[in-house]
């Protein structure tokens, strides 16, 4: 931010603080700090650095300020270019927590390489959040999740294949079982 828009923000919340509903007026603060402070400060000075005609303030005047306005001298300097205030996003935030996560995942599963690999490269890719909500779409839609695992991976879809009719066959087999179980118990 601006030393300018730092000082005009300033007056406004002052403004506020004294019930003006509105930001104070350059005359208005010159005013105060004459009544105020030991020391004046005159309205071409601060119209100057306002306006950033004067972009440096000296170490007096932004003692004064900052005594006036109840701020960290510090505070009355202009920020480096590329400065932000403010945290990191909640997104971002919440990204960095999902990379260790899924990092820390892939070291209890080291035993499968296959799958402590696969989670990392989605701890790895820029975007791990939209990866796994991509991946929740595709298992919603079997269809799809069948052709993927067909077309990218073909040996783990005939293994993928070979369980679900082996698991079918035991279902069936238990199935026919309580059938023949219950025909019984009729009987």
């Amino acid at each position: 931010m601006k030393l300018s828009d730092k000082l005009k923000y300033l007056r406004e919340v002052e403004g506020s603080l004294r019930g003006l509903g509105r930001a104070m007026t350059q005359q208005e603060l010159v005013r105060a700090i004459a009544a105020e402070m030991e020391s004046p400060i005159s309205q071409s000075y601060l119209s100057q650095i306002e306006s950033g005609t004067r972009p440096h303030l000296t170490n007096t005047t932004r003692l004064l300020l900052a005594k006036f306005f109840k701020v960290h001298p510090g505070y009355l300097v202009e920020d480096p270019e590329g400065y932000h205030a403010e945290l990191l996003s909640d997104i971002r935030t919440q990204e960095e927590k999902l990379d260790l996560w899924l990092i820390a995942g892939s070291d209890r599963f080291r035993r499968d390489p296959e799958l402590c690999r696969a989670l990392r490269a989605v701890a790895m890719y820029k975007d791990s959040r939209s990866s796994l909500l991509l991946l929740e779409s595709v298992l919603e839609t079997p269809v799809l999740m069948e052709r993927l695992l067909e077309i990218l991976r073909p040996h783990e879809h005939e293994k993928a294949h070979e369980k679900a009719q082996a698991l079918g066959q035991r279902k069936a087999a238990r199935s026919n079982g309580k059938a023949r179980t219950t025909r019984n118990s009729v009987k």
